[in-house]
């Protein structure tokens, strides 16, 4: 039996939560899930949204995954998805984007990866007013967590077999932050035998390794995303590429992702809380249970992992049994009863 950390969060959270944990459970996965509140419902209570027991918790299970939790914009307190990784150390933010068929989208044979520096850049929070006339966010780009990132997106890109992998950067504008970033991403590559290619054929590589100006980045993954396999980039722009990248295959209700460090793992649907819809049971569950299937595979255990992914193929291409978003009219407890089903068979 595994102790894993759930945080169900806000809005739909509950919901979304509750259709992940019965779809684990048919997978055949024994899990003692150590349910905590974090979030709006506790604020009153604790004058935070995130108490310490929720990290206690993490902390002393090491594996976690909770649902999107909201933060207010431009005022109150700090994101608690920002202040998680901070506090646990969460270094890599992973977000795999892949195409279903079934589900509508103008691309087909989607399959890449955002590796995003999860620490640091702009997310580091450091502001400050001058005056009345003007607020200055510092941007910070070190060469430990450079370093650190780099060596993830090697090992993620030689361990998942693809053969891409990409630096995200505007080092043409920023040379010291950004420059830094690119110079220690050839670095770190080299050392791990991933290679420029210098006017090689790519097929003739088992790896190689390349860079891209964001902006750039933002309209090749647009216009040719399935020719891309890893990226890795600084946090600003991992976070707006993910969710770019989202898009290509149907939207954040797809999208799982997972926040991963040294000593403990935080797997996570990066879709909203939804207010508007929450107690309906109408909210997709995809994105908490492809975040639950990371968590799987992460625990070793691949078969299950597996058998809950082939069941979200088959349900997607049937195409009968789908929620609101996706053009059904089904549940989200209908949705989840399918998968169930179809692992059965």
């Amino acid at each position: 039996m595994y102790n894993i950390t759930l945080i169900p969060g806000d809005g739909i959270g509950l919901e979304v939560t509750k259709a992940m944990k019965k779809v684990v459970k048919a997978s055949g996965v024994d899990i003692n899930w150590e349910e905590v509140a974090a979030g709006e419902s506790v604020i009153e209570e604790y004058n935070t949204p995130l108490p310490e027991y929720v990290l206690d918790s993490i902390k002393k299970n090491k594996i976690a995954i909770k649902g999107p939790i909201a933060t207010p914009v431009g005022k109150g307190f700090r994101s608690v998805n920002v202040a998680l990784r901070k506090s646990l150390n969460l270094y890599a933010n992973v977000r795999p984007v892949k195409t279903f068929e079934g589900i509508k989208s103008r691309y087909e044979n989607i399959d890449l990866t955002i590796i995003r520096e999860n620490t640091e850049d702009l997310y580091a929070g450091v502001e400050h007013m001058v005056g009345d006339i003007a607020a200055e966010s510092i941007k910070i780009i070190t060469k430990e967590a450079t370093d650190r990132i780099v060596q993830f997106a090697c090992d993620y890109t030689k361990n998942n077999n693809y053969k891409r992998l990409s630096c995200v950067h505007k080092a043409n504008i920023m040379k010291l932050s950004d420059g830094l970033f690119l110079r220690e991403f050839d670095r770190v590559c080299e050392e791990n035998k991933i290679f420029r290619l210098n006017g090689e054929d790519a097929a003739a590589r088992k790896y190689y390794a390349d860079d891209v100006i964001v902006d750039a980045a933002a309209m090749n993954l647009v216009l040719t995303p399935e020719n891309f396999d890893v990226l890795v980039m600084p946090n600003l722009y991992g976070d707006i590429l993910s969710d770019l990248c989202a898009g290509l295959v149907g939207g954040l209700g797809i999208i799982p992702s997972a926040n991963i460090g040294k000593d403990c793992a935080v797997f996570e649907a990066v879709h909203g809380s939804a207010p508007q819809i929450a107690g309906q049971n109408i909210a997709n569950p995809t994105a908490i249970i492809q975040s639950a299937v990371m968590m799987l595979k992460y625990i070793g255990e691949n078969k299950a992992a597996e058998k809950i992914e082939d069941a979200l193929k088959k349900i997607f291409i049937e195409g009968k049994i789908l929620t609101v978003d996706l053009g059904g009219s089904a549940s989200t407890d209908e949705f989840a009863d399918e998968l169930c089903r179809l692992m059965e068979n």
